[in-house]
């Protein structure tokens, strides 16, 4: 004889929503949040560094004598500090929204199997 599983026999709709489909709902929430914020974060860094490559670009085509050149030389420096400075602060960025992530996803595992061993104590003193 074969049976065939049907949930009902386990769980109710309220079972169901509580233990699976909240959850799962809350981690997909954080997740799609993160997703956002980090692809923010990359698409702010990649506009500046953009925005700083032109820019010097456009410098270097201004540049029509020695003098001229010799400032855009000296002005390197003060361009290269300044994208080491934007580099770190990215990272920092993204760290921090890494470690955000993983702490939320820590704290609604821990909650959500507290709400499992509830469950399933209700459920074994029920019967």
């Amino acid at each position: 004889m074969v049976r065939t599983f049907d949930a009902k026999t386990l769980f109710n709709n309220e079972q169901l929503e509580e233990l699976f489909f909240a959850p799962a709902r809350a981690y997909a929430t954080l997740s799609v949040d993160f997703a956002e914020k980090l692809t923010n974060a990359q698409l702010d860094a990649a506009k500046a560094y953009t925005e700083t490559g032109l820019a010097q670009v456009r410098a270097f085509t201004a540049v029509k004598d020695v003098d001229g050149l010799r400032s855009y030389m000296e002005g390197q420096q003060k361009v290269a500090k300044d994208l080491t400075e934007r580099m770190k602060g990215d990272a920092e960025k993204v760290v921090a929204l890494q470690r955000d992530f993983v702490t939320e996803s820590q704290k609604l595992a821990e909650a959500n199997v507290k709400k499992a061993s509830d469950t399933a104590a209700k459920a074994s003193t029920a019967q």
